[in-house]
């Protein structure tokens, strides 16, 4: 089979299941999710994309996160909210300084992911519970790069060819 189908396959089916356990079983984003797992397959795939992915995510978050309390302990505002998110916007610049965090949209996606996610689920920053938006974007992100890596895996699964038997010695 070839790659892009075993892969249609695979990301077509976990990709409703996807869909399905947030839906049912985890109520977190479904978009985060997908945004992870396109994260993972940029970052070069298989382990090393999932670290990468992971760390780069994670570091969006973290920024977004101290960004949005820093905005909520100036009261807000306009101004402050565009200070404020320029500083975070050049803490996620120098966070990619470091090896493995070279990619910067995939510290960038995990910012957008959190300030998506404080609005989708109409929880501050400041919530003291499961459902802080860090930890549901971040729980969302590294089940992201969880379904990357199975759908590649199951895609190569399906394009990988049988190893050719071994003819007994003396035949052809």
């Amino acid at each position: 089979m070839r790659q892009l189908d075993a892969l249609s396959i695979s990301i077509g089916v976990l990709g409703g299941a996807a869909t399905l356990m947030t839906a049912t079983v985890l109520t977190i984003p479904v978009w985060v999710i997908f945004i992870a797992w396109a994260s993972f397959f940029i970052l070069g795939a298989g382990t090393d994309g999932m670290v990468r992915s992971i760390a780069s995510n994670l570091t969006g978050i973290v920024i977004a996160s101290l960004t949005l309390l820093v905005i909520h302990a100036l009261g807000g505002g306009t101004t402050v909210a565009a200070v404020t998110v320029g500083v975070g916007s050049a803490a996620m610049v120098q966070a990619s300084k470091i090896s493995l965090l070279s990619k910067l949209p995939a510290i960038v996606w995990g910012f957008a992911s959190t300030v998506g996610t404080v609005a989708a689920t109409g929880h501050d920053i400041t919530t003291t519970s499961i459902n802080n938006p860090a930890l549901v974007a971040a729980l969302a992100m590294v089940l992201g790069a969880a379904f990357g890596i199975a759908s590649e895996y199951w895609g190569a699964a399906m394009t990988a060819r049988p190893a050719a038997e071994p003819t007994p010695e003396g035949q052809s």
